[in-house]
């Protein structure tokens, strides 16, 4: 078994509407297994283009667990207050 991670590229638009979206996606993760590993701005592009200045990234006990964290109820009602709070693109890795 080998972790998955989750990784947000981030641009937020609202930052009232952020906030409130960063304060309950944690009690979604709980169930899950998944820990926060880090929230960071971006500092410079040293190669390629990123439009994204934030990111997030998330460790998961499996990618079953991402998958069922992306897919369940309580992640799934979230959905809409991101997307009025930020462009994001959510990506999963396996490691």
């Amino acid at each position: 078994m080998s972790n998955a991670y989750l990784v947000g590229q981030i641009t937020i638009t609202d930052a009232r509407k952020w906030a409130e979206y960063t304060r309950q996606v944690p009690d979604t993760l709980a169930p899950w297994g998944a820990e926060l590993v880090f929230r960071g701005k971006q500092v410079a592009v040293l190669a390629g283009e990123n439009p994204h200045a934030d990111i997030v990234v998330i460790r998961f006990p499996e990618l079953a667990a991402l998958d069922g964290w992306f897919s369940s109820a309580a992640y799934q009602a979230l959905i809409p207050l991101r997307e009025q709070a930020a462009e994001v693109v959510l990506l999963s890795y396996q490691a």
